[in-house]
């Protein structure tokens, strides 16, 4: 091989992989385009998560606000008997734990068994509040990498039924090009599930400290009544 014939077979190569390099510039929106019909539930999903986070975010920072001294002013109003002085602190605080010893408060003249169970029924559905949609963002951690796999076996199964109806000897960039768009709906159901997943826990770990705080709160209450009795 001469000289020249070499020459010209490196600037033949060097054109094949520039070409080759040319399907790669692809921009993000195009390449998730490429994921096919099973993209549509994943996005619907990624909003979906986008938005509990966001809103029990919102509702948990309004509901953990620490008021100072809460405690020990509903503390003192109580053992000094000014009932309708700690509920009124309980109506402008307006959190979880205040509701709870407003309700209390409201059963101030019952046995203490009474007020017990009213506090109890007032957490459960303030728990219930707090944790609502908690589940569905659980679900859609675990239900987005199943629909992107979903829809990488589609892919692939409509990948191989081309490369069937092919005539002859199937190109390697037929072939790429149909298992790349076939596994794009896995890193996205993965990207969204990973996304689910850790807002999940995020979520939990501060609900689980509020009712922490609620427990805690209603046991005072609870103590302080016994106190005065």
């Amino acid at each position: 091989m001469d000289f020249k014939t070499l020459t010209l077979q490196i600037i033949n190569d060097s054109s094949i992989i520039e070409n080759s390099n040319e399907p790669l510039t692809i921009s993000v929106f195009d390449l998730l385009l490429k994921g096919g019909f099973m993209m549509i539930p994943i996005f619907i999903l990624f909003i979906m998560s986008i938005y509990i986070l966001f809103e029990k975010i919102f509702v948990l920072r309004r509901e953990s606000k620490n008021i100072k001294g809460f405690n020990k002013e509903i503390r003192d109003r109580v053992l000094q008997g000014d009932i309708n002085g700690a509920k009124l602190i309980c109506q402008e605080t307006n959190t979880p734990s205040s509701r709870m010893i407003l309700k209390g408060l409201s059963r101030i003249n019952r046995n203490l068994k009474n007020i017990e169970a009213s506090i109890e029924n007032v957490g459960k559905i303030e728990i219930y509040n707090l944790e609502k949609n908690l589940s569905l963002l659980a679900t859609i951690s675990g239900a987005a990498p199943m629909i992107g796999f979903l829809g990488t076996v589609t892919g692939m199964i409509q990948a191989f039924i081309s490369i069937a109806q092919e005539e002859g000897a199937v190109s390697p960039k037929l072939l790429s090009s149909g298992i790349y768009e076939a596994m794009i709906t896995t890193a996205s159901g993965l990207f969204v599930g990973i996304i689910a997943y850790l807002s999940y826990n995020y979520l939990v770990a501060k609900v689980e400290k509020l009712i922490h705080n609620m427990e805690y709160s209603s046991i005072e209450f609870l103590d302080i009544l016994q106190e005065k009795r």
